[in-house]
């Protein structure tokens, strides 16, 4: 039957290659298994988000607006203010704001929506770090662009290094993917080169799409935004997307509730394109989120508790396979020299399932595989299974 080829040229997914390293290996310890590979909040939501849903069940038969209600947006936008600290008046909920279906679908849409035919008379392109979300992968193939992944390593501070862009990469590209805190290293990009990666963005014309959805879990100082660094360069807000989500921020994965903010001609193309696809987010679940976003004690409860798992980690692991605290985040990036190697013999030997950190990431011609000597451990389960899994993991590596 007719197809998309591009179907065909999407990168496999990592939890695919997943399955068929493990499936195959019985494990030999009766202990529990472990599923450390996917990084699924485990903390229980907060107690509003059921009653909230329940209070507001008479909606669920009314169809909700695809741009959000006006509430919503200015719920997200007030967080936006609060949370980075912006000029009044910077962001209008109308104009810079967006709801989406947590942040993935939007993350996914954003290269249709921006994705020229050509540019420049060449093939775009669409730049992402590397390791990298698959979807980022998904959304630049879909839409005809070539990916081109910026190894992200321990020597560039497991961020993309924006001086070593070729110039004829940026000059047909159409949109940069930038997650800050990074999946899975969990790196943070600072004020400065959120500026120089915004700057570039306007200097060759491309959309920067900056993924923050980690930005509530770190360990010592609030990450800075990316509307931080427009902020500093004047207020506006041309060529900058940013994608937020209650998923981390309040263990609300099913929720699937976030938004986009930015640009505002960006935000209203954005617009039209979702009001075609129909990824709308019900009213109830929009009321729930309009609670989250205006409350900020259990984002301080649950950041509390994913410091506590990692000061477990950092207890038992530190000084081991390249440990280091991420500045934000809730993954552990593990040196293990061999990471699919390590992945099988964990899953064997201790019932212990991570993620190899090759399956996140692509092979450059001349390159190593960024990911190749790693492992991503979620830390998402309570502080006693984080222990024992922690010591079960030492007994094996």
């Amino acid at each position: 039957m007719p197809i998309n080829p591009r179907l065909e040229r999407l990168a496999d997914n990592p939890f695919s290659k997943l399955r068929e390293l493990l499936d195959p290996v019985q494990p030999r310890s009766n202990e529990p298994a472990l599923p450390w590979a996917v990084g699924e909040p485990q903390h229980e939501p907060p107690p509003m988000l059921a009653r909230i849903l329940a209070e507001n069940s008479h909606l669920w038969n009314r169809y909700p607006p695809p741009p959000g209600t006006p509430e919503y947006r200015k719920a997200c936008a007030a967080w936006l203010a609060r949370r980075y600290r912006l000029p009044a008046g910077m962001i209008d909920a109308e104009r810079h704001v967006l709801i989406c279906d947590g942040t993935k679908e939007a993350l996914f849409l954003a290269p249709q929506m921006a994705v020229p035919p050509d540019k420049n008379g060449r093939v775009p392109t669409v730049l992402m770090p590397n390791p990298y979300y698959n979807v980022y992968n998904g959304g630049a193939t879909l839409a005809g662009a070539e990916p081109v992944y910026l190894d992200c390593t321990k020597e560039t501070g497991f961020l993309p290094d924006l001086d070593a862009i070729p110039e004829d990469i940026l000059a047909r590209c159409a949109l940069f993917y930038l997650c800050s805190p990074a999946n899975p290293q969990g790196a943070v990009a600072d004020l400065a080169y959120l500026k120089e990666a915004i700057l570039l963005a306007r200097a060759y014309d491309f959309v920067l799409v900056v993924d923050e959805c980690y930005c509530e879990i770190y360990s010592d100082a609030p990450p800075p935004g990316a509307l931080d660094a427009c902020a500093e360069l004047g207020g506006a807000l041309d060529q900058v997307l940013v994608f937020h989500s209650l998923s981390k921020r309040s263990s609300a994965a099913g929720l699937r509730c976030g938004f986009v903010a930015g640009d505002p001609r960006l935000i209203e193309r954005f617009a039209h394109l979702r009001s075609y696809a129909a990824p709308q987010v019900p009213l109830p679940v929009q009321e729930v989120g309009i609670a989250l976003w205006g409350d900020e004690d259990h984002v301080d409860e649950n950041r509390a508790r994913y410091r506590r798992k990692f000061d477990i980690a950092e207890n038992l692991l530190g000084g081991r396979f390249g440990f280091y605290r991420p500045a934000g985040g809730f993954f552990l990036w593990l040196d293990v020299e061999d990471g699919e190697a390590a992945a099988r013999t964990l899953w064997r030997e201790a019932a212990i399932r991570v993620l190899p950190g090759a399956y996140t990431a692509r092979t450059n011609p001349g390159c190593e595989n960024p990911g190749q000597r790693y492992i991503r451990v979620a830390l998402v389960h309570d502080d006693a299974t984080i222990e024992a899994g922690m010591r079960r993991m030492l007994r094996v590596l």
